[in-house]
């Protein structure tokens, strides 16, 4: 079982929904990764992410798609790339992160309740 946290705690973490624009493979990351470019509305903008899901996904099968993503973590260099939200994924059986995305297509920047 994992820690407790009060519902305060997990309304200061801000997830939203954004729109890949952009996906590229990421050879310099020390573990295998693609670079991505989210678009979160007129709000929050473009942002950048670097994301270890080279293995169920392709960079331009994820061009359109939407994802989540925490967005008021601090930027963290990785590499020569600036990762500035973390999207979020789940691990399968084989270790291998699948995308979290609303079921429907939701505004760009929507907010996660």
């Amino acid at each position: 079982m994992t820690d407790a946290i009060s519902f305060d705690d997990f309304l200061k973490v801000d997830i939203r929904a954004g729109r890949i624009i952009r996906a590229e493979p990421f050879p310099e990351a020390r573990k295998p990764a693609i670079k991505l470019w989210i678009d979160f509305g007129p709000d929050l903008g473009e942002k950048k992410s670097s994301a270890q899901i080279t293995e169920l996904y392709a960079p331009d099968a994820l061009i359109g798609r939407q994802v989540m993503a925490v967005v008021n973590f601090p930027p963290r260099q990785i590499g020569p790339f600036m990762s500035e939200v973390l999207v979020l994924g789940a691990s399968d059986a084989q270790g291998r992160i699948s995308l979290l995305a609303p079921d429907h297509d939701v505004p760009q920047g929507a907010r996660m309740h």
